[in-house]
């Protein structure tokens, strides 16, 4: 298996480089996010504290549906589906979730 070095500490990731178990580092999603070629922003952090707080709620993330839902509710105002593509262009219900340092998403993503 190989992994993220986070704080010069390595992580292990699965196949398709999610992290076995969840990092709440902040570097974390910073060196994830470099390897994945995208530029953290404050709504990429927005996004990623979303997902850390329903993980450690729910012991997993919200699948796409949901995630934009949610997002909507918190963060009224804005195109989540969109906004989600624009700042996770692969796939957000797992870009976002592997940016985030969390493990993979059960099934389709979640809930």
């Amino acid at each position: 298996l190989m992994g993220y070095m986070i704080n010069g500490e390595e992580f292990e990731y699965d196949d398709e480089k999610f992290l076995l178990e969840p990092n709440y580092n902040e570097e974390a999603p910073k060196v994830i996010a470099a390897e994945e070629g995208l530029n953290l922003t404050d709504e990429h952090w927005m996004v990623i504290e979303f997902l850390r707080r329903k993980y450690k709620e729910d012991g997993q993330t919200p699948n796409f549906r949901n995630f934009i839902k949610e997002m909507d509710e918190d963060h009224p105002g804005l195109d989540w589906k969109k906004k989600l593509y624009d700042l996770f262009p692969m796939q957000p219900a797992r870009q976002a979730v592997r940016v985030a340092a969390l493990p993979k998403p059960f099934g389709k993503g979640g809930y």
